[in-house]
């Protein structure tokens, strides 16, 4: 079995591109397909339901070893207030608050249930809030989470902690109740600051709103904050997106999100009005706007971190990515590597050194287990040892940009070249295109292949279907 102690980060050696880099469109074309965002290896659609309640338990007992290394923590808040049509994530709509009572009720006996088993000096270097709307919880109710949470675990003194906000929803009472849990990054959801978009997609948040949020969370000691946008959405254009990247530059974020509309309506159906409205920009207007927004970004100082995370120079991430020390994760990219991921509540994902556990999806199911005193899990994986090499190398060119042959060999005990020889070979066609080279070292992704990453990892991903439906376009 391979030690999770073998695979620390690799030296990094090869370079990224400085701001103000051209993006290849007839590239992209070619290659953007759908491919999984690889938070994680193998992706989430491969967990399965044959698990039992003694598999999760061995899972938490076995990574709670004596020389077990941090953790990080997730608590999943579905509520939201209405529906945004575009909306990927798992919620339930309610207007009544006092729902958010009933589930942190039921988050304390998951949380009973799994730190029971758990070594309770290990250090949390990490926390996120996410939803759902975090915001949706009173002030009180918040603080009541912050208790729950300080009263079971200890906190690196230099730990992350982190929410999403809904700028509509927020408080000064909210955001002395984040600042009591510690919260030191806050996300904030954007979209687009265009009032036709707003009205479109069922979201209106004038951009006064966004700036009340921003001075309120910097007035408190907030110091980092990432700024949340979407392309693609309907009846956006290049120009409308042109004006909300004005509005969101003047905030002056730390880090930005500029996500791709996922369009899943199989999977969200509230999605299907955007096409009974016939109001979703052509796929070259969407292309136009995401070329947009890099060199837009780019030239206002921002490095491009990969896929849609742009940060500051000076940012945590930007540094992790000149030093080679960054790491995927759930949540997306994040300097705490090495931290074991316990999340919590309906439909969170947590991550040790060999599996994955997603909790139920429904509400009714999650507390429903919980009543019995189980865990409230409805998918389970554990990773065999090519799995974890394999996750090895998708999240070395996720992070890194590169497959370092000679280091990843003596981590993984593999001739990476023997091993992978038909993985290497597949990458012709875009090493033919100048997306990568390869030579008797390895792999590096170039500057024009980045926008691509998910596509070059795609290459390495055994359980990868091209023409599957079941992950949102590449770009």
């Amino acid at each position: 079995m391979i030690s999770p102690q073998d695979l620390g980060s690799a030296t990094r050696t090869s370079t990224f591109p400085s701001p103000g880099s051209t993006l290849d469109l007839d590239l992209i074309r070619k290659y953007s397909g759908p491919a999984p965002r690889y938070t994680s290896y193998p992706p989430a659609t491969q967990f399965h339901a044959q698990f039992s309640n003694a598999d999760i338990e061995s899972a938490i007992i076995d990574d709670n070893r004596a020389d077990a290394g941090p953790i990080s923590l997730y608590f999943h808040l579905p509520f939201c207030e209405t529906l945004c049509w575009y909306c990927g994530c798992n919620t339930v709509i309610t207007r009544q608050h006092g729902a958010a009572d009933g589930y942190l009720d039921s988050l304390a006996r998951e949380l009973d249930l799994v730190v029971a088993r758990m070594e309770r000096t290990r250090p949390v270097t990490q926390l996120h809030l996410g939803g759902g709307t975090p915001t949706f919880l009173s002030a009180d109710q918040l603080l009541r989470l912050a208790d729950l949470v300080k009263s079971r675990f200890v906190f690196a003194p230099d730990a992350e902690i982190s929410a999403e906000i809904d700028p509509r929803r927020l408080t000064g009472e909210q955001v002395a109740a984040l600042r009591y849990l510690g919260m030191n990054r806050a996300s904030l959801g954007v979209q687009d600051t265009d009032a036709a978009v707003q009205r479109a997609i069922n979201r209106i948040q004038p951009q006064e709103i966004n700036r009340r949020a921003v001075d309120w969370l910097r007035g408190a000691g907030v110091d980092s904050i990432n700024l949340d946008l979407i392309y693609g959405l309907p009846l956006q254009t290049p120009d409308t997106f042109d004006r909300t990247l004005d509005d969101i530059l003047s905030l002056e974020p730390d880090r930005l999100s500029v996500f791709s509309y996922a369009h899943v309506p199989w999977m969200k159906p509230a999605q299907k009005i955007f096409e009974h409205r016939n109001q979703l920009p052509v796929p070259e207007g969407k292309l136009a706007m995401f070329a947009l927004a890099h060199e837009r970004l780019t030239e206002a100082g921002f490095i491009d971190v990969g896929l849609d995370h742009f940060a500051r120079p000076t940012d945590e991430l930007a540094i992790a990515l000149r030093e080679g020390t960054l790491h995927r994760n759930f949540q997306g990219y994040t300097t705490r590597a090495g931290a074991s991921l316990y999340s919590f509540g309906v439909s969170s994902i947590s991550q040790t050194a060999n599996t994955y556990r997603q909790n139920h999806k429904t509400l009714g199911a999650w507390r429903d287990a919980l009543a019995r005193s189980e865990y409230p899990v409805e998918k389970f994986l554990r990773l065999s040892d090519e799995d974890i090499r394999r996750r090895e190398l998708i999240m070395s060119l996720m992070c890194r940009r590169e497959l370092n042959f000679a280091d990843l060999g003596r981590r993984l005990q593999v001739d990476i070249p023997t091993q992978y020889a038909t993985e290497i070979a597949s990458l012709t066609d875009l090493e033919a295109d100048g997306l990568v080279t390869v030579n008797s070292q390895g792999v590096t992704v170039t500057p024009r292949g980045a926008p691509l990453l998910r596509v070059v990892a795609s290459r390495f991903d055994a359980t990868f279907q091209a023409a599957a439906r079941r992950h949102a376009q590449a770009v």
